[in-house]
């Protein structure tokens, strides 16, 4: 949870009124924060938020302007903001976007800061704020990257291009060493730390003024003169590139709203993109891009266990920042420009209750009052482990999601990448990965015990490991068309290793958990050709056979897939299906 220091003077300032530390912790609540450490020598104290929806709260002015408004303080209202349809003066502050940028970085926000020169609490602050901004929301400036400048050494229309690494050379913040950026990329701290968000392209995201005079290499470093602002500067500007247009508009209004707070006058940015973008070719920032959230007042009373009037629901959210109303029953809120947190009416739900005070809600006890057991499939997961244990066994542990390569491909006996014809092993994806390597819910443990087969050539043979775990498989009977099963994965690797020893293996598992099977052949394209069996077994009611699994030796293609250097036998069985079938056979 992101953890920020805060002056105790400045937010005392923000919020308009001063306290002891008790009373700060009660209050505290209403910004889902701590009080970390209490003030130290300096004045300087330690908040942990524990809320990362709200990136607003990341800073002492905007901490403080959620504690003020709380208190009954004015709703803040901002004059700089552009809307959809409708923009606000930029006195001619332009930013032109090279069309080159589209597939490198190609999102850019900006504006003017003046009128107040910068503190030394105030830089702290803003330093602060865009370390937060940029590691915990802009995932270490992958999708959002801040660059602070000297407005006066600098001339407008500011150009954001696609550089030339190799020719294309500054002077990088922190040092006094002409570099181009492949340089920066390999010898700068800040190079070797973000640089590789931009290694690979061909041409680099840069950003000049119009007599070129350089700001930055983003989202890398600063120039050490334009970029190098100090306590005492009056007029800055203030730019975020990034990925993610919203992220970055949001968080362009945090900062802009932040500084406002403090004093200081914004001045909106225009950003001239050559190519389309949600919200057009020309967007002024800051921009105000959130709409209104809503919610049923029935439902927010149901969500909270207790009935909540007209009057309660407005004025809670009004103590959380939000004007709002409601016509027929439905709560509308207006949303301020530096929160986009409400995906759903449990969001508004909360800052009701947020609102009105999590300690005025009155504590209930369960109605129900249920003893807690094990479930019967845990308990036969748990009986299969002392088995396989028994026999010599190592227990694995892995996660159960994977890549498709991992899980599907190397399981097919053809090289990776090449063409493959037979049979398919169907997985679950999904939708939306953060990584390749988490795309896919596992259908089997098989891949995974072959993965830690691979990385174990080093230990003596015979190797033997298992997992009693999870999986996922499609499912037509299923009303959401998968079905999560217990299942019995396990492996032996062994020069020796063949269908005989693990078909003896098989045998001593079923007896110690008092089940009957038989062995039919069967063709899978995992296994050898003619080494393979399906495990049969009867039901409660005798109208088997039902396929419980299969056992036999692994194709070598498929253990070289994996990296695999000796021979090795598997088995996969169906857990749940075995604990179910206990009758005799047919």
């Amino acid at each position: 949870m992101p953890k920020i220091e805060v002056s105790r003077d400045a937010l005392f300032d923000f919020m308009g009124a001063s306290m002891n530390d008790t009373d700060l912790e009660s209050l505290l609540e209403a910004a889902k924060g701590e009080l970390d450490e209490p003030a130290d020598s300096d004045g300087v104290m330690k908040i942990e938020l524990n809320d990362t929806n709200r990136p607003d709260l990341w800073s002492t002015a905007g901490l403080g302007r959620q504690l003020r408004v709380y208190r009954g303080g004015r709703i803040p209202e901002y004059d700089f903001f552009s809307t959809p349809g409708t923009e606000v003066d930029t006195a001619g502050r332009t930013v032109m976007v090279d069309a080159a940028l589209k597939e490198i970085r190609p999102f850019i926000v900006a504006f003017t800061v003046s009128g107040k020169a910068m503190t030394d609490e105030g830089l702290r602050d803003l330093i602060q704020s865009q370390e937060k901004l940029c590691t915990n929301f802009g995932r270490h400036r992958k999708s959002i990257a801040m660059g602070v400048y000297r407005t006066d050494l600098m001339e407008f229309p500011v150009k954001y291009i696609a550089a030339d690494p190799a020719t294309t050379r500054f002077v990088p913040l922190g040092t006094e060493e002409e570099m181009n950026l492949h340089q920066i990329i390999e010898r700068h701290p800040k190079g070797q730390d973000y640089g590789p968000i931009v290694a690979d392209f061909p041409r680099m995201p840069f950003l000049t003024d119009s007599r070129g005079e350089v700001l930055s290499f983003p989202p890398v470093i600063n120039s050490a003169r334009v970029g190098a602002v100090e306590v005492g500067d009056t007029n800055l500007f203030v730019e975020m590139t990034g990925t993610e247009i919203e992220s970055l508009l949001l968080a362009c209004s945090i900062v802009a709203c932040d500084l406002a707070d403090a004093g200081h006058t914004i001045g909106p940015v225009a950003v001239e993109y050559p190519y389309d973008t949600p919200y057009g070719r020309r967007i002024v920032t800051p921009f105000y891009f959130q709409t209104p959230a809503t919610a049923s007042l029935n439902h927010v009373s149901t969500l909270l266990g207790e009935e909540i009037t007209e009057e309660v629901a407005i004025e809670s959210l009004r103590k959380m920042g939000l004007p709002a109303s409601i016509a027929g029953g439905v709560i509308t809120a207006t949303t301020p420009a530096y929160r986009n947190d409400f995906l759903h009416e449990v969001d508004l739900a909360e800052d009701v209750m947020m609102g009105r005070g999590m300690q005025t809600f009155a504590p209930e006890m369960p109605s129900d009052f249920t003893i807690g057991r094990l479930t019967e499939e845990e308990e036969f997961g748990r009986q299969a482990i002392q088995v396989m244990v028994g026999l010599g066994f190592q227990e694995m542990i892995f996660p159960y999601l994977g890549s498709h390569v991992d899980l599907v491909e190397r399981m097919r006996p053809v090289p990776v990448g090449e063409q493959y014809d037979g049979p398919d092993v169907a997985v679950a994806k999904i939708s939306n990965p953060m990584s390749e390597n988490y795309g896919c819910v596992r259908s089997s443990i098989l891949p995974y015990l072959l993965g830690s087969e691979a990385v174990s050539g080093h230990a003596a043979y015979p190797h033997a490991i298992f997992e009693v775990g999870k999986v996922v498989r499609f499912s037509e009977s299923d009303a959401h068309g998968v079905s999560t099963i217990n299942s019995l994965g396990f492996v032996t690797a062994d020069a020796n290793a063949g269908f005989t020893e693990i078909s003896g293996l098989l045998s001593v598992l079923f007896y110690y958990l008092s089940r009957e099977y038989r062995v039919e052949e069967v063709a899978d394209h995992r296994f050898i050709p003619g080494r393979v069996a399906r495990v049969l077994m009867g039901t409660e009611e005798g109208d088997g056979p039902v396929d419980v699994g299969l056992f036999g030796e692994l194709h070598p293609q498929v253990l070289e897939n994996y990296g695999v250097q000796v021979p090795c036998t598997a088995c996969d069985l169906d857990l749940d299906r075995v604990l179910r079938n206990v009758g005799e056979l047919v």
